[in-house]
């Protein structure tokens, strides 16, 4: 199964950073069980929205030709808990682009608050026949359209961008 847990990007800049946002609610199940009486976000959770906001941004920069897949944590670092009611706003940045994978600095925040911080790198894959591809990529540009990609984003001198497809 493949999923977003982002909920919708609010700013997307090709080939240079994009913002995204998750709201935080207990009628996800994880937070009933992470932990009783006291449900929070696991930080994985959290890893998994910047990579995903991030990731999204890389595959885009490469017309979604190549399949991008979340290589390594470099580092990453939580100031507090993000808990229901929180809308955590994730943003990404890419630090450097190469043939064979990306650096994108993310940050996610509550309100005004840094909730935390990671480097992610990002590997770059060829599909073929012994790396299955991901997503179909009618699939996935419904998806991105529903996650309201195409509404936010521009090119980096700020014109609209066309939508991919």
């Amino acid at each position: 199964m493949r999923w977003f847990w982002i909920d919708r990007y609010t700013e997307f800049v090709r080939h240079t950073r994009a913002t995204a946002i998750k709201a935080v609610t207990l009628a996800e199940e994880h937070l009933h069980d992470h932990f009783p009486g006291t449900p929070l976000v696991p930080a994985t959770l959290i890893l998994e929205g910047m990579a995903q906001t991030g990731g999204i941004l890389v595959a885009d920069s490469m017309d979604f030709k190549t399949q991008v897949v979340l290589a390594k944590v470099a580092s990453a670092d939580f100031h507090f808990e993000a808990i229901p009611g929180d809308i955590l706003h994730f943003e990404a940045v890419i630090v450097e682009m190469l043939p064979a994978g990306s650096l994108v600095r993310v940050t996610s925040r509550v309100g005004k608050r840094e909730q935390g911080v990671a480097e992610l790198y990002f590997g770059h894959l060829e599909a073929g026949t012994t790396i299955p591809r991901l997503f179909k990529h009618d699939e996935m540009m419904t998806w991105l359209d529903n996650l309201r990609i195409f509404h936010v984003a521009v090119e980096p001198d700020g014109t609209k961008s066309p939508r991919k497809g």
